[in-house]
């Protein structure tokens, strides 16, 4: 039986913000990755596109999400779904947020500079 123990969950920074993955390929699971993205206070995320469709479940605090031109608040509890190719940003106001993030295998971004990235928390 896959069971990820929390102390066996991996710790990954990038642009200012915590990703901590749990589920992925290199720890079990063959079709879906998960894991808790932590962003600080006052930061502005970095607008990106997404080759999977992503679901975001705010677990505490606030942020402002924009998907293409629209842009939205949302607080612990609110479900975010980010489609294929959209673009999509999260910015923090004077309080962090968690969420707990899923998608499926194969996930790549989309920088704004043209650049493509795996996050390796999906690997």
């Amino acid at each position: 039986m896959p069971v990820i123990p929390a102390t066996d969950a991996v710790v990954h920074e990038m642009h200012g913000t915590t990703f901590t993955a749990y589920a992925a390929p290199s720890r079990g699971s063959a079709e879906l990755c998960a894991w808790r993205v932590e962003v600080p206070a006052e930061t502005a995320g970095v607008p990106h596109t997404v080759t999977r469709e992503e679901i975001l479940c705010v677990t505490s605090g606030s942020a402002r999400v924009t998907l293409g031109d629209e842009s939205r608040d949302v607080t612990a509890g609110d479900v975010i779904v980010v489609p294929v190719g959209a673009l999509f940003g999260l910015s923090t106001g004077d309080r962090a947020v968690t969420a707990w993030v899923t998608t499926s295998v194969g996930l790549q971004a989309g920088l704004p500079d043209g650049s493509t990235i795996t996050p390796p928390w999906t690997l």
